[in-house]
């Protein structure tokens, strides 16, 4: 099981979910992939802008979140296919840029008006109108650093702030992995770390398990070895 690290910020954004689907909709969805597929339209619908809000069939398949949330694409088409028959969403097929789309509306009054205006050719949708896609929000380095090494004291607040300025924060999370996996947590590990990739690059045997046992990890040998608790 994927443990769930918590909400990172009391400011994230937060999506409205209609009551109706607690007491209506809720009860009655008996698929997982469907139960997914709806609750990321209610996210999509509430990015959007406009008179109709609605959610493509090409968007929703090239998004990377959704597609692992669910498994792959045929589930995901299945468990649209169940949205619909069920009645929580409502489907319209056409052709954008010269390729078969699917949209999806909300089954509500703003979405089955959507869905007639098309039908008798008074609206049709934006063909240029940007994506949207599901990303992963990630904790920022502080709260990495708190979780996994240690308490911030004043001075490692200011090696952090150093630290965010010479390298990426993907750098730093990794640097932080390996000094946990190596149970090494301390902040002289980690920037030796970081300074050994500035100088030298990033080399696979950190990211390899297989030849992490034959690093200097293993024998204590090597440029980090002063770091290693004896």
């Amino acid at each position: 099981m994927q443990h769930f690290q918590g909400i990172q910020s009391t400011k994230d954004e937060f999506i409205g979910v209609p009551n109706q689907f607690f007491s209506d909709i809720l009860p009655i969805i008996d698929d997982l992939a469907e139960l997914k597929v709806t609750l990321y339209c209610f996210w999509a619908f509430q990015r959007q802008e406009g008179v109709y809000r609605y959610v493509r069939l090409q968007e929703a398949l090239n998004d990377e979140v959704l597609c692992a949330a669910i498994n792959g694409i045929p589930e995901i088409q299945n468990a649209f296919q169940r949205a619909v028959q069920r009645g929580t969403l409502l489907a319209f097929e056409l052709s954008l840029q010269g390729q078969v789309d699917v949209l999806y509306f909300f089954n509500s009054p703003r979405g089955r008006e959507a869905l007639q205006a098309l039908k008798e050719g008074h609206w049709s949708p934006d063909p240029l109108k940007r994506s949207i896609q599901i990303i992963a929000q990630r904790p920022n380095i502080y709260t990495l650093y708190e979780q996994n090494i240690g308490h911030i004291t004043p001075m490692i607040a200011d090696k952090l702030r150093d630290a965010e300025l010479e390298f990426s924060s993907e750098w730093i999370a990794e640097a932080i992995a390996i000094a946990v996996e190596n149970n090494a947590r301390r902040w002289s590990y980690i920037q030796s770390i970081l300074d050994n990739w500035k100088i030298n690059g990033r080399k696979k045997q950190w990211h390899d398990s297989s030849q992490r046992s034959n690093s200097q990890f293993g024998t204590k040998k090597g440029d980090f070895s002063d770091f290693f608790n004896t």
